[in-house]
């Protein structure tokens, strides 16, 4: 028997890929009288010459003749229930990194102050989450965000969505965008992106010192520090920061030895879901975090106050 032709949009092509294909019924009637059809969602995964193969979400895979085939097309996975996450939920997950940062809430808004810095003050532990609804006008909101770090002593600076009202509302209001605070929140399995990390042969081997929800894990030799790391956990989300690795020693694995171990640890704590931020212009950092499977979920921008410093 010659080969079956393939229905467009369908052939050996999307073996791997989530299909919709509509066929017909053998031995039944539709409600026109007609031969009867119905539709199949699931990944193809195989093509022969007279049947494919579907597997759908759910329940056994099924074996489709091509001749019955009426229609069908490759469809977009089925975006993950991580990615389905308010962008003020993922953020929400970061407020446990640092124990010592003083927070008070404005409805959606958290107000966030480092009481004890060590080194620089980092943007995240020293700005406003403003994302979502303040329980005040967002005039009378950004008031009190001034209000709030004066207090402490503290620039005024906020965290918003990139394109959001909040974001707009501020720059029409006299906010300014700060230089080097784009960036992108990305997240992932944890599981794919410790099997994506595999061995990555680092030797000396990292050493991680955990504190409650936090991690601190560094590669030392000759007592030299060569890369670092921190991670926290919140539930089931592993938040990622902190990770860097001297210029020296770059492209030599160390920064995926990190992950394999932050990752291993937060796995043991039952984190299923890895979020990050990344700096939009950190092509190196962007390109380990593809590798590993993170996907973007919103942007970010950081603001203060025209005529900061």
């Amino acid at each position: 028997m010659p080969p079956s032709p393939p229905a467009r949009g369908l052939g050996p092509h999307v073996v791997g890929l989530r299909v919709v294909v509509r066929r017909l019924v053998p031995g039944e009637t539709g409600p026109s009288g007609g031969p009867a059809m119905t539709d199949l969602l699931g990944v193809c995964t195989s093509w022969g010459d007279q049947e494919c193969v579907v597997q759908p979400e759910s329940g056994p895979a099924v074996t489709i003749r091509l001749v019955d085939v009426v229609s069908g097309k490759p469809v977009p996975p089925r975006p993950s229930v991580r990615q389905r996450v308010s962008a003020r939920e993922a953020e929400g997950h970061a407020l446990v990194m640092w124990p010592t940062v003083a927070t008070a809430g404005l409805g959606d808004w958290v107000l966030r102050t480092e009481t004890e810095p060590r080194g620089r003050l980092l943007k995240r532990a020293n700005s406003a989450l403003a994302i979502g609804e303040p329980d005040v006008p967002l005039d009378d909101a950004l008031a009190r965000v001034v209000a709030f770090y004066a207090t402490h002593d503290r620039e005024p600076l906020l965290q918003v969505e990139a394109g959001s009202v909040v974001h707009a509302h501020a720059v029409s209001a006299g906010w300014d965008e700060v230089d080097g605070g784009a960036s992108t929140f990305l997240l992932g399995s944890v599981s794919r992106a410790l099997r994506a990390c595999g061995s990555s042969g680092a030797a000396p081997a990292p050493v991680l010192v955990e504190d409650g929800p936090r991690a601190h894990v560094v590669l030392e030799q000759d007592g030299r520090v060569l890369a670092q790391g921190r991670a926290a956990y919140d539930g089931d989300w592993l938040g990622v920061h902190a990770l860097h690795v001297s210029d020296d020693q770059r492209r030599r694995g160390l920064a995926t030895a990190l992950m394999a171990e932050l990752l291993d640890w937060g796995a043991s704590h039952g984190a299923r879901t890895l979020w990050l931020h990344v700096e939009v212009d950190n092509d190196p950092a962007l390109a380990l975090y593809e590798r590993l499977g993170l996907l973007p979920h919103h942007d970010l921008a950081y603001l203060r106050p025209s005529g900061g410093g």
